[in-house]
């Protein structure tokens, strides 16, 4: 019965009544890239068995192939789709740094409209860290952005639950803490955050052998890069069995017929070229969605989406309007299978992060565009020495460092991880370069398309109120030079 209104209302452009709207489980995993999940077709993520739970949710739902997050950070990149805009326009691209108290979060509205809403798992970062100076977190508690005051915006606030090792068989339990706060007849709105694969990982990867891992093309094949792989292919797993944990929850209380569940990675992989960079790696996750009766199953999208866009979608879901200065756009048409408006181009930012101030895994400025054919990536401050957020001491890392202090790294991997400076511009075509490793920026036979695409990051930087230079002005004064 209840499909059957929201099919009616959806037809008749009808708003709902709050007990007739569907249930909405949100849950992000930490760090985590395509392609890792079997679903994607990743050869590691078959042969080892590591995704069953979500390759079964990809066949009960739509898998998104294009689906990319706002900043290649986790703090920065869960505001945005909290509150359905960039990092940048909401002045949070400082990492931690919580969006201002009057910014509207799409839970607020589903709130205002009858919803229960509930956050709860690995730490959502809405306000800020977890633990910050004093000073920091008086400030924060002052302006209305932390503490009481934020919490209050929620009917059941929980800040960095762990899920990580043995704690993941805990996962049921808060599930089921949270709903049990649930008004009788009331629908839900629950985010539900993994701290899985985010480092540090443990070394249990059984049945994951290193040595036969398949590795992309643009990592050097060492010991170290390989027992990292595997260790970080034992992290989704548990994330996966953790997924299992949550479907269990459902069908044991009978709400999955009725709940929307949205499955999607904060930001890309701790891996090399992953976390803190606007490689692909590093924006490109995994989303799938299912809605038993809605969305078909077994169904796959081919459509830009970015994580903005999820508050507008959610909101219309239920027959609501996005809230003012939300600039996603809903993909809800996609999901039904109706003719969709696709997104030209996807947008992402990188500011500051925790790291060494002078490498780019403490402090980095830079912005993308994605195309349905190109990325396009813009580094505003190129001198800065690369380095793999979350890497610095990290084997791998430490072993191609010594490789490369010694002079025995490759030339190609030499020109990728150690290239001082890095390129302002970097332009590649991911339908014959998917792997990012091919710089076509300044080529004669590209000046047109990477103009078209560059005035296209001018202007969202305009709109978004952006404090960097405007990229065409560093082009006029490279051309000058």
């Amino acid at each position: 019965m209840i499909k059957y209104l929201i099919v009616v209302a959806f037809f008749l452009g009808l708003s709902l009544d709050a007990k007739d709207r569907p249930n909405i489980l949100l849950i992000l995993s930490d760090d985590h890239s395509v392609p890792h999940v079997g679903a994607y077709g990743d050869i590691n993520c078959i042969r080892f068995g590591i995704t069953p739970n979500l390759d079964a949710m990809a066949a009960e739902g739509m898998l998104f192939n294009r689906a990319y997050t706002a900043a290649p950070q986790c703090a920065p990149s869960r505001i945005s789709i909290f509150a359905g805009r960039s990092p940048v326009g909401l002045g949070t691209s400082r990492f931690a740094q919580p969006a201002r108290s009057d910014t509207v979060l799409f839970t607020d509205v589903l709130k205002k409209h009858g919803y229960w809403v509930g956050l709860d798992g690995r730490h959502q970062h809405l306000d800020g860290r977890s633990r910050d100076l004093d000073h920091v977190t008086n400030t924060l508690v002052e302006l209305g952005m932390q503490d009481d005051a934020f919490e209050s915006r929620f009917d059941h606030f929980v800040r960095g639950a762990k899920t990580k090792g043995e704690a993941i068989h805990e996962v049921d339990n808060m599930i089921e803490i949270a709903l049990d706060k649930v008004g009788e007849g009331q629908p839900f709105f629950l985010y539900f955050g993994f701290n899985q694969p985010h480092r540090k990982w443990g070394d249990d990867h059984e049945k994951i052998d290193p040595e036969t891992l398949v590795l992309p093309p643009d990592w050097p094949d060492l010991p170290e890069v390989r027992l990292d792989y595997a260790k970080y292919l034992a992290e989704v797993r548990d994330l996966d069995t953790g997924m299992g944990i949550v479907d269990a929850v459902l069908e044991k209380r009978r709400l999955k017929e009725n709940t929307l569940v949205i499955f999607m990675g904060d930001n890309g992989e701790a891996l090399l070229r992953g976390k803190g960079t606007l490689a692909t790696r590093g924006t490109h996750v995994p989303l799938i969605v299912r809605w038993p009766g809605m969305v078909k199953p077994g169904s796959v999208s081919n459509s830009l989406i970015s994580g903005v866009d999820l508050a507008a979608t959610i909101l219309e879901v239920v027959g609501l309007d996005k809230a003012p200065g939300m600039t996603g756009v809903s993909f809800l048409n996609e999901l039904q299978g109706k003719p969709f408006k696709a997104r030209e181009f996807v947008f992402a930012e990188r500011g500051w992060h925790f790291g060494p101030i002078m490498q780019t895994d403490g402090f980095d400025l830079s912005r993308s565009i994605t195309t349905r054919k190109y990325l396009y990536i813009y580094n505003a401050i190129p001198e800065r020495r690369f380095s793999p957020v979350d890497m610095g001491s990290n084997p791998a890392w430490l072993a191609m460092q010594e490789l490369h202090k010694a002079g025995k790294l490759s030339e190609f991997h030499e020109r990728l991880y150690f290239q001082t400076p890095r390129p302002i511009f970097e332009l590649y075509n991911l339908e014959t370069d998917p792997f990012q490793l091919k710089n076509l920026a300044g080529k004669k036979a590209m000046e047109a398309i990477e103009e078209r695409i560059r005035y296209e990051m001018d202007k969202w930087m305009i709109r978004e109120s952006d404090f960097l230079p405007l990229p065409s002005h560093v082009q006029a004064l490279e051309n000058r030079q």
